[in-house]
């Protein structure tokens, strides 16, 4: 089993309800949607076994993995993510709900991009859903989306610089609806990966 990884790294997560949480990340290529305002290089990367992955994961004292990308779900199934399991690790996933999430998932970050209805069907729950919002963009009703614990507004960043004009529209569009709240990329504001 292997899969195409852009790149590994230890942090902490940056953003949305486990934002602050020391986590692997394990960022897979390939995706299949092209998002103008995407800030990440997922076409390149080197093919790992499993086994190669987890030797390089073990160096951390961590027992979370988030599996991001690009979009995941291209590469990952349960087989894989039972191997990660059997070695103690709890699995996180951040999908851009246009495909199904494998069973094995411990926590699912929904951050749809576009057809926002579709995601229901293929995804019945999340643990949480988190839209990138430029000032103007419409904010879609909670009930398109699946179940979920929490709902987020993350005001799209220009690399990382804070683009104000978002963040302000984020905050005006949460005070008129407060099912949502704030999710601002921490890890761009304070400069780790």
């Amino acid at each position: 089993m292997k899969l195409n990884v852009n790149e590994i790294f230890y942090s902490l997560q940056g953003e949305g309800g486990r934002s602050g949480e020391a986590s692997i990340f394990i960022r897979l290529t390939k995706c299949n949607l092209a998002c103008t305002f995407c800030d990440t290089d997922f076409a390149q990367g080197e093919d790992m076994t499993v086994e190669e992955i987890l030797a390089e994961i073990d160096q951390y004292p961590c027992k979370w993995i988030i599996w991001t990308g690009g979009e995941p779900t291209i590469q990952l199934n349960d087989d894989i993510l039972r191997e990660f399991q059997k070695a103690g690790y709890k699995q996180a996933i951040e999908t851009n709900g246009t495909r199904p999430v494998p069973s094995l998932i411990n926590y699912i970050t929904c951050s749809p991009k576009q057809n926002y209805e579709k995601i229901k069907k293929l995804i019945p729950f999340v643990n949480e859903i988190r839209i990138p919002v430029a000032k103007g963009d419409e904010i879609p009703d909670i009930s398109v989306f699946p179940k979920a614990n929490k709902y987020f507004l993350s005001p799209i960043f220009d690399g990382s610089t804070i683009i104000k004009e978002n963040v302000d529209y984020c905050v005006d569009m949460i005070k008129k609806n407060t099912d949502w709240q704030l999710s601002l990329q921490v890890h761009k504001l304070i400069d780790i990966q």
